[in-house]
């Protein structure tokens, strides 16, 4: 039961600039003359997950074709990362980091495992505290489980066998179509429908999370209750407002894990063995058109003008403030994101308090206490935050703590819910997730010849793992395009004519081939 509401691929979050130095990292060159280099030029506008994955799929396709490019990354902040990014708590870089944005992944994501793997990166279990969660709807705690035999037999009195297990049976055929994105014979797409239609995911992408369960049998207690909880830890969404392939995934979440020292590290490794050129602290703002046929794409920065054969935009392109010409911006719909408050703090209370949660004296609160809305929706007392979850000890006396909600919250809040045992507080505000309400209708992944947008997956699956898979797809349309080869062989994945593939068990597309 409990590892349904853990945290599933978590859509990418947050970021603040990292403690470290990147050696590949290359100095601009103003005076560089564009005509003395005539290697075909790839640029890439962002450093996060899709960015980062985007130079390495192309690194694939050079290391195993000789596909003879240049890859330029801009990445507007001082570090890579985008959305993952850690903080030290008390500011001590002595202490372990604690991920402030996009915390784990899961085994059926398979690219940050295989990542994992081949970068050497050490990787560590996500677990509750003392593995105890509660779900609390303002006033109450209305569940609470720790995983005990009387724990469980409390959740069926409550909810029954069956709507746990219609749960499951959704979620796992979900996944068994989702998988398929990493096998030898991986679906390509330049249309988010068009997947969604080939996948038979079109009623769960244009009925709410809350219809399609309801649909399944799935009663309406647990799911306004502990499916609700998942989507609001989630994506800050609640269930009768986000589509359903969202609800699924904040439900799927199984075996999960986080990089030691920061998810981040991926990322950077990413674009460590790619090669690819780095420009940070270079913010774009603007991509034009231009007469050439081989250099169609001028990317502007504070750095100059320079031209390019292709373009990938990897970043929210609302959010980036670049220039497009009229007729690519107006391809490319406003995407509105949820604005999210992440406080972290030290505290030496072992628990929240018991008295600000309306509990029994000399009990225990859970160490994961996550939120429904069902008790606003009688009426009730909207809860304060959307999620208190304790991430281990500090030292022997302090442990650190991650809440989420949507408005801040105050110093006096904290030393309430925390008995005033309070010893440090560091506070993020992000737009951390897209709003994702039931939509049949998604941006274009090719804006134009040589212009791709990634992020025109992330209203579809918004997660650091799905920003890989949809970088990788369009890396194989670019290079399709534009070179006549692909990332595994002389032509598309999925096309006549592909370099034969060993498909089995551990086979991941993209690293295999």
């Amino acid at each position: 039961m409990r590892r349904f509401l853990l945290l599933w691929f978590v859509s990418s979050s947050l970021a603040l600039q990292l403690p470290f130095k990147v050696p590949f990292f290359q100095t601009f060159r103003a005076e560089e003359d564009e005509s003395l280099n005539e290697t075909p030029r790839i640029a890439i506008i962002g450093a996060g997950a899709a960015g980062s994955s985007a130079a390495f799929w192309i690194s694939r396709a050079q290391e195993r074709f000789g596909l003879n490019v240049q890859v330029d990354v801009y990445e507007r902040q001082s570090y890579i990362g985008g959305r993952s990014t850690t903080v030290y708590p008390h500011g001590n870089s002595s202490l372990s980091p604690v991920e402030l944005g996009a915390s784990i992944y899961v085994q059926s994501n398979k690219n940050m495992v295989r990542a994992a793997e081949a970068f050497n990166l050490s990787t560590v279990s996500f677990a509750e505290e003392d593995g105890t969660f509660g779900v609390w709807d303002g006033e109450q705690v209305i569940v609470q489980a720790g995983g005990s035999w009387w724990d469980t037999l409390r959740l069926v009195w409550r909810y029954g066998f069956m709507s746990p297990r219609r749960v499951n049976t959704i979620v796992q055929n979900m996944l068994s179509q989702y998988l398929t994105l990493y096998s030898a014979h991986t679906p390509k797409w330049d249309n988010v429908t068009g997947l969604a239609s080939e996948f038979g995911w079109i009623d769960m992408i244009q009925n709410t999370a809350a219809q399609v369960f309801e649909s399944q049998g799935v009663s309406k207690q647990y799911i306004y209750e502990l499916v609700e909880a998942g989507t609001r830890v989630n994506y800050a969404q609640n269930i009768d407002a986000i589509h359903g392939i969202e609800g699924c995934v904040s439900m799927a979440a199984d075996k999960a894990s986080q990089i030691k020292g920061g998810n981040w590290q991926v990322f950077e490794n990413f674009l460590k063995h790619s090669k690819a050129t780095v420009y940070l602290n270079t913010a774009v703002t603007g991509i034009s058109q231009a007469s050439s046929s081989s250099r169609p794409w001028v990317v502007t920065s504070p750095k100059g003008s320079i031209r390019y054969k292709s373009v990938i935009l990897a970043a929210p392109f609302h959010q980036t403030g670049i220039t497009l010409p009229s007729s690519l911006s107006s391809q490319i719909p406003e995407q509105p994101y949820v604005h999210l408050h992440v406080t972290l703090l030290a505290t030496t209370a072992p628990h929240m308090s018991t008295e600000y949660l309306n509990m029994v004296p000399n009990t225990k609160p859970p160490s994961m206490l996550l939120t429904t809305w069902e008790g606003v929706r009688r009426g009730g007392k909207a809860p304060e935050f959307n999620s208190v979850s304790y991430h281990g000890k500090i030292n022997e006396n302090e442990w650190v703590v991650k809440i989420f909600s949507m408005e801040p919250v105050s110093d006096e809040w904290l030393e309430k819910v925390f008995d005033g045992q309070v010893t440090w507080v560091y506070r993020k505000e992000w737009d951390a997730y897209p709003v994702l309400p039931p939509t049949t209708e998604f941006p274009p992944v090719k804006v134009d010849t040589g212009f791709y947008y990634v992020n025109a997956f992330e209203p579809f699956i918004s997660t650091m793992e799905t920003e890989t898979i949809a970088a990788r797809n369009v890396v194989d349309l670019l290079l399709n395009e534009q070179y006549g080869s692909s990332i595994c062989g002389s032509r598309i994945s999925g096309s006549e004519g592909d370099t034969k593939i060993s498909d089995d068990d551990n086979f991941v597309f993209g690293w295999d081939c």
